[in-house]
């Protein structure tokens, strides 16, 4: 990941920059017309955050809205809970409030055009926070990280923790299978769960093809394993319709889960059709997210491995976005090919990803500051 500018260097930058303008208010700002006249403390973001029933979702709002205060910035954080019209709701009050940059995680990539296209007539950017915004032209940027990748990293954890693969990525020839497994993808109304069920069925259906991987339902299309709005009751039900429907004889050996959300109700019907219990053990299952309660999950052996996307360096790069476009710049992309929306390919910023498993929790994710080992032990933050 390239380096760039730290916050407080930009901030400073910016201020100085926005400040010498001088100008009216937000309210000054005619439609269409940049908000480069206006100082930061005149200057309002509209950060829209899909749901707080996910910590990672709490703690990117809270992560944008300090690096933007810190800056000077007033921020308006709404959270939806997960409700449609309430997060275009909340967006439509943003463009009528002024509010100059919106950072929209959507909740359905392809439900706010409408909003967006008022947007736009108003002269206001807007960020794709992580979940691509679809169907629309009036999306300017997009931040995230390597979303396919992160299905390649699902997908090689889980040959890992099969025992597939090796801890070096080579293949573990003693390893013959067959191993059952079963798979489960993001909503459906989420671009990135395309990806990542992309990344991770490229990786494993090598194995499914030679027969080393069994999928005992013969569930393998993103359309019968997808889990709307990427519920954990919505996935506890069918890991549940699963294990009840299975052959006696059928013990699970893996699980194929895209979200720690998700991860959650798969290991509660596991550990209430007895895996854990009496020498069975429960199988690998992945996830996303490093939610801190499911890494207490791994650390505990009930989860095998999560994929942590530090959402710091995703805020920080939305921050660094928001302040390129108030100040009259143009943000850095580092990809400019593979995000089509279906009306434009959307300039990006990719992050990287790390896999976690037990082994490697204190040196990714406590000894970095995200979390710390009380917070690891208890489950809680």
């Amino acid at each position: 990941m390239n380096k760039r500018f730290a916050i407080v260097s930009v901030g400073a930058a910016l201020a100085l920059g926005l400040s010498a303008c001088g100008g009216g208010g937000a309210g000054s700002t005619a439609p269409g017309e940049s908000a480069t006249s206006a100082a930061p403390a005149d200057v309002t973001v509209g950060v829209a955050m899909p749901t707080q029933t996910s910590q990672r979702w709490i703690d990117d709002g809270n992560n944008v809205k300090s690096g933007l205060e810190a800056l000077g910035y007033n921020v308006d954080l709404q959270y939806a809970n997960d409700d449609i019209p309430t997060q275009a709701s909340q967006i439509s009050t943003m463009i009528n409030n002024g509010d100059k940059v919106l950072i929209v995680a959507s909740i359905d990539g392809t439900a706010l055009s409408s909003q967006l296209a008022d947007a736009a007539a108003a002269g206001i950017k807007i960020i794709s926070y992580d979940r691509l915004i679809r169907g629309t032209e009036n999306v300017d940027f997009y931040v995230s990280f390597d979303n396919y990748k992160v299905g390649v990293q699902q997908g090689q954890s889980l040959l890992t923790g099969l025992g597939i693969l090796n801890a070096d990525g080579s293949e573990n020839p003693a390893a013959t299978g067959p191993f059952n497994v079963e798979l489960f993808a993001g909503s459906l109304d989420d671009n990135n769960a395309t990806f990542f069920y992309n990344g991770a069925m490229d990786t494993l259906k090598p194995y499914i093809d030679s027969g080393v991987i069994v999928v005992p339902s013969g569930q393998t299309d993103i359309s019968q394993i997808a889990t709307q709005q990427w519920k954990t009751d919505v996935a506890q039900k069918r890991m549940e319709t699963l294990l009840t429907s299975a052959d006696s004889g059928v013990t699970l050996n893996g699980v194929l889960a895209p979200a720690d959300i998700i991860s959650r109700g798969i290991i509660t019907a596991l550990a209430n059709d007895g895996y854990g219990q009496g020498g069975k053990a429960f199988p690998i299952v992945t996830g996303q997210d490093a939610d801190i309660d499911n890494v207490k999950l791994i650390n505990d052996g009930q989860q095998y491995s999560t994929i942590f996307k530090d959402t710091r360096l995703l805020a920080e790069e939305a921050i660094k976005v928001t302040g390129d476009y108030l100040s009259g710049n143009e943000p850095e992309a580092n990809n400019t090919t593979d995000y089509d929306n279906g009306n434009k390919v959307v300039p990006s910023y990719l992050l990287e990803s790390t896999v976690v498993t037990k082994d490697n929790i204190k040196t990714v994710l406590i000894d970095s500051g995200y979390y710390t080992q009380e917070q690891v032990d208890k489950g809680q933050k």
